[in-house]
C-alpha cells in the first residue's frame, strides 16, 4: 500500500495538493498542507502522485 510523505518545511501554501486530491490532503488554518489519509487506496495514490507532481515546492512524495 502506498503512503504519502510531506516535507512540511518546504510547503509555502500554494494549495495545489488539496485541490487535486482533497481526499488525501487538506490545508490547516494557515493554509499549509495536512495529510488526511496516510495509507492510500489505488485511486488515492494516483491522485496523490498527480498532486505531488503539481506541487511547485516538491514537498510531497508518494512511496510504496
Amino acid at each position: 500500500m502506498s503512503r504519502v510523505r510531506v516535507e512540511s518545511g518546504k510547503c509555502v501554501g500554494h494549495g495545489q495538493c488539496a485541490m487535486m486530491a482533497p481526499e488525501v490532503f487538506d490545508l490547516d488554518a494557515d493554509g499549509y498542507v495536512q495529510v488526511v489519509v496516510e495509507e492510500l487506496g489505488e485511486q488515492q495514490a494516483l491522485d496523490a502522485r498527480d498532486a505531488a507532481l503539481a506541487c511547485p515546492e516538491q514537498a510531497i512524495a508518494v512511496v510504496d
